[in-house]
């Protein structure tokens, strides 16, 4: 049996609206019209949805004309017009990346501008008021509309040994104007009660995910040590931590490192922004009930490739990873 996946025609849905009201199953339905059943799903429940104005049954008339002026609706979309490119950019946002960050990964690849962040962000909306609105789901937050959700958060406890407050860090850390300043935090799962140590550098945006086997202020301590002490010395500025006490032990770095500390204000989180951006894109792929002991390494390696690979406007889309490549090779040499 031949089925294709055209439009249903105005006979097809009227030929629909008949069977469905005798009582056939989807699958008869789609049987008799040589059509996928899903295809038949689909038009039932896009066009039999109840309404303020309609509560009836599926109707073939009213179907189709709800269908032509989707389409008409549809055309005022430059994804809707260009499948090819639709289906690019689609791939690029299951791969993670945000509608700025494809916007300019395609203008630095083919020279020009194809296509805004805005007329993505305009298509993705549109199709989340849709019945089947898929595409938003691909966005880094999964967002469905605009505008900001806040929520609440807050600090432990301050009693930190030698702590010292982020309003006595060099301001060139705040401005990213150096290299070798870095952010840490945990990224925290419930199931199990484990942890991914995130440790993020704000000049390149490149970040690193370590699992740990435990939340202890001197795993956590011993970890840090560890990474920095492999980097060169031009790349170790400082860290910047919130108020946890996983970081209790954080003076470590200064004592055997020489790398200066320091710790957020309370409740302030935005004061570290770069890793609180990077640990909510990667909560697309890690949320919150991941069991990590089900996860293998390579899979979390993946997710931090995946994270650094993806280009940013900030760096004239360039990648994390290009970027700190180039600050890694100069510090080699240097």
């Amino acid at each position: 049996m031949g089925q294709h996946y055209s439009q249903l025609s105005l006979r097809e849905r009227m030929t629909v609206d008949l069977l469905h009201r005798e009582g056939l199953s989807v699958r008869s339905i789609a049987a008799r019209l040589e059509r996928s059943a899903s295809t038949i799903s689909r038009e039932l429940r896009r066009n039999a949805k109840p309404t303020k104005r309609w509560s009836g049954p599926y109707d073939g008339e009213r179907a189709h004309r709800l269908a032509a002026r989707r389409r008409q609706w549809d055309t005022r979309f430059k994804l809707a017009r260009q499948p090819d490119l639709a289906a690019d950019v689609e791939k690029r946002l299951a791969m993670g990346q945000s509608p700025e960050q494809i916007a300019g990964r395609l203008a630095r690849e083919q020279g020009r501008t194809i296509i805004s962040h805005e007329s993505i962000y305009r298509f993705i909306y549109h199709r989340a008021r849709q019945p089947d609105p898929s595409w938003y789901r691909k966005l880094p937050r999964h967002k469905h509309r605009r505008g900001h959700f806040v929520g609440s958060g807050g600090s432990l406890s301050l009693l930190i040994k030698n702590r010292i407050s982020i309003s006595e860090r060099p301001a060139e850390v705040a401005t990213r104007q150096a290299v070798g300043h870095w952010e840490t935090d945990l990224m925290l799962f419930g199931k199990r009660n484990r942890a991914l140590l995130i440790i993020h550098e704000r000049l390149s945006r490149y970040t690193i995910v370590k699992p740990i086997p435990d939340k202890t202020a001197d795993g956590v301590a011993g970890k840090l040590v560890a990474f920095f002490a492999a980097l060169p010395e031009p790349l170790r500025a400082s860290v910047t931590f919130d108020n946890g006490g996983e970081f209790a032990r954080h003076y470590r770095l200064a004592e055997e490192l020489s790398l200066p500390t320091y710790f957020c204000d309370p409740h302030k989180p935005w004061q570290k922004g770069g890793i609180e951006n990077a640990i909510g894109r990667m909560r697309r792929q890690l949320p919150s009930t991941t069991d990590l002991q089900a996860i293998p390494p390579s899979e979390i390696d993946r997710i931090m490739d995946q994270y650094n690979d993806c280009p940013r406007k900030i760096l004239g889309y360039s990648t994390p990873a290009e970027v700190f490549k180039d600050f890694l090779t100069v510090a080699l040499q240097t």
